[in-house]
């Protein structure tokens, strides 16, 4: 095993020795930490048959620890500026593909089919804050053969990922996660495990993509235009919210109508409901389309 990039002394080692200077605009926040770093790969359960996509690879810190474990890792960095020093610091890892690319821009299941690989993959990275919901949702709902994603975000975000009915945290992006997934926050990680220092906590968080949808849904654009509607004002009744979207192009009298059929209260609001329940909702709503 080669000498460990994530190490606080090896990564200021490399930093150094490049002159690198973090920008901005990329969001970037590199992991010194060992203990986080095996937490990361452990929580992926990685194995010697496994393909892993890592997103914003740095300098390697992490695509080091995958490679150690994986049959094949494919790491998407925007900044160019960090390609010499990825193939530097990962010379001798032949598993290794480096992508200078914009994850956001690059067609990930045009790629793999080219390269021949089936999947399913698992999706690993220590994302920017301002790409989170994008890169996640985008895996979530793409062509991808997705298993599984395993991230570092905003602690903030990752509760609301795993966050239930009732709960401040719970809202349009709780639900479409959980739809897609299975949300598991698997660690927190004080700033001080990164190069530079984040302003915010941050959370490993574990998505294992579910193959079925948790009930069989009529039309999923409608029933992600429901969810959007509930939470749009959160203080307003469910029948307050889905009558004055400009989404839905339901009456009052319709959801009114739909949500007694369906035992919920016309005056409960969208954080009170289950995933289960907005289905319900939708595929209703949906016989008066």
């Amino acid at each position: 095993m080669s000498e460990r990039i994530a190490s606080p002394g090896k990564t200021i080692e490399i930093l150094q020795a490049h002159q690198f200077q973090f920008l901005k605009k990329y969001g970037q926040n590199f992991l010194i930490d060992l203990h986080v770093l095996d937490k990361i790969t452990a929580s992926a359960q990685i194995g010697p048959e496994d393909v892993c996509v890592e997103i914003g690879p740095g300098i390697g810190s992490l695509t080091q620890a995958l490679a150690e474990r994986a049959a094949k890792v494919i790491a998407v960095e925007i900044d160019s500026r960090l390609i010499p020093i990825l193939n530097k610091n990962l010379e001798g890892y032949e598993n290794v593909s480096i992508l200078n690319e914009d994850f956001l821009k690059l067609d990930l299941a045009g790629y793999l089919a080219k390269e021949g690989i089936q999947g399913p993959i698992k999706v690993i990275a220590n994302l920017p804050y301002y790409i989170t919901t994008p890169v996640i949702m985008g895996l979530l709902e793409g062509a991808v053969p997705l298993h599984s994603i395993t991230v570092m975000v905003q602690e903030e975000v990752a509760r609301r990922m795993q966050a239930g009915p009732g709960t401040k945290d719970y809202g349009a992006l709780s639900l479409a996660v959980q739809y897609y997934s299975k949300p598991e926050i698997v660690a927190f990680v004080p700033p001080n495990c990164f190069i530079p220092r984040p302003n915010v906590g941050s959370a490993v968080i574990r998505l294992e993509r579910t193959a079925e949808p948790p009930a069989p849904v009529a039309d999923v654009k409608l029933l992600f235009r429901v969810i959007r509607a509930s939470f749009g004002q959160r203080r307003k009744t469910m029948l307050n919210s889905l009558s004055n979207s400009q989404e839905l192009p339901f009456g009052k009298e319709q959801i009114r109508h739909a949500l007694e059929d369906l035992g919920i209260d016309e005056r409960i609001r969208g954080e009170a409901l289950t995933l289960l329940q907005f289905i319900e909702v939708s595929n209703r709503l949906a016989k008066e389309a």
